[in-house]
């Protein structure tokens, strides 16, 4: 993504598992989202990438895995590792992730009062989290 680009979306921070295939390649990378943005997301990679390349992502911990493909429209060096930025091929990509990532909160939220010792059914988990946290979830 250009800066003009970059700053039209605004970012929203993840730590969401993914996994990233280039399409020239078969070499898988277990990687962490960094973060996302309704054009796009962002992750940092031990391997350097081509603006330009198409990828493959898996997002992990979803069922089913979520998939998506995109482009690279940047790559950095950043001290040991390598900071990317991809943009979604579909329009309506951006909005399957927003859903996906917040359906991760719902479960982090879910485990969360697991482990104080409230079991909570995934609709009643929705419930709470969307009722505590949806008006501030970012768009």
């Amino acid at each position: 993504m250009n800066a003009q680009h970059d700053r039209a979306y605004i970012r929203h921070p993840s730590s969401i598992p993914i996994e990233v295939e280039p399409f020239c390649v078969h070499q898988q990378l277990c990687l962490q989202l960094q973060d996302m943005s309704v054009g796009g997301l962002s992750f940092q990679s031990p391997v350097n990438f081509h603006r330009g390349a198409m990828v493959k992502i898996r997002i992990l911990g979803t069922k089913p895995v979520f998939r998506v493909n995109g482009v690279v429209q940047w790559c950095k060096s950043v001290n040991d590792h390598y900071e990317l930025g991809v943009e979604f091929l579909r329009e309506d990509d951006a909005f399957r992730v927003r859903m996906m990532e917040q359906v991760c909160h719902i479960e982090h939220y879910r485990n969360r009062q697991l482990k104080r010792g409230r079991r909570l059914s995934k609709n009643k988990a929705s419930l709470e989290w969307i009722a505590k946290h949806g008006a501030r979830f970012p768009h």
